[in-house]
């Protein structure tokens, strides 16, 4: 039997670690969250993209890379289901954005063989919503690093997010891939809303067998 692994995507201050959290608690799942506020470069990225961004990203790889080793072996152990707030394609997404092309370039060939044998989730969530949207989330929980990320960067990660769901769905059709609109659903805050997100997570599981 196919143990449920779902993952939880989208932009910055769009709502994931709530979700999953929920899906967590709904579920019975384990819970994986990803490290932010750990990195030791996330500060001076924000100031100088340009002179941090490798540091940064590497960073992320190693630490979600071991993440994913010990769920690796955390499934195979307890064959408990489990829901991530990330998944680590997204290191891709901001290492382009952010790398010069010959950084990437080392950067890509060590995610390559890192994530080769990585557990590949069964469905993906993906949240996405206005970079309005998303702007006002990350000014109300007042993280001191996000209040230097500029609008721009938002807006081009938002466009990045959504053509890696795209080129990821093209690649993966054996995956489902659930879309929930931000601006339209709040499932911090409306419950209604958040029992409307649970449910259609949970009937595609049903669908594919893994609940």
């Amino acid at each position: 039997m196919t143990v449920p692994f779902v993952t939880v995507e989208g932009p910055i201050g769009v709502g994931k670690t709530s979700l999953s959290k929920e899906i967590a608690a709904t579920l019975n799942y384990h819970l994986l969250k990803e490290i932010v506020d750990e990195n030791p470069f996330l500060n001076k990225f924000y100031e100088n993209i340009e002179e941090w961004s490798f540091q940064t990203e590497m960073f992320f790889l190693c630490n979600r890379y071991k993440q994913l080793t010990d769920i690796k072996k955390f499934r195979l152990a307890h064959a408990k289901p489990v829901v991530a707030d990330y998944h680590i394609f997204k290191n891709l997404i901001f290492a382009k954005r952010t790398l010069a092309p010959t950084e990437y370039e080392k950067y890509e060939e060590i995610y390559r063989i890192l994530t080769k044998d990585m557990p590949v989730p069964n469905v993906v969530v993906y949240l996405h919503a206005s970079v309005e949207t998303l702007m006002k989330r990350i000014a109300m929980r007042g993280r001191e690093f996000e209040k230097m990320i500029s609008r721009d960067y938002m807006e081009q990660l938002v466009a990045d997010y959504h053509s890696f769901i795209e080129h990821f769905e093209s690649m993966h059709p054996e995956i489902p891939v659930i879309q929930f609109n931000g601006d339209q659903l709040d499932f911090v805050k409306n419950p209604n809303d958040l029992n409307h997100v649970l449910k259609i997570i949970k009937d595609t599981l049903q669908q594919r067998s893994l609940q």
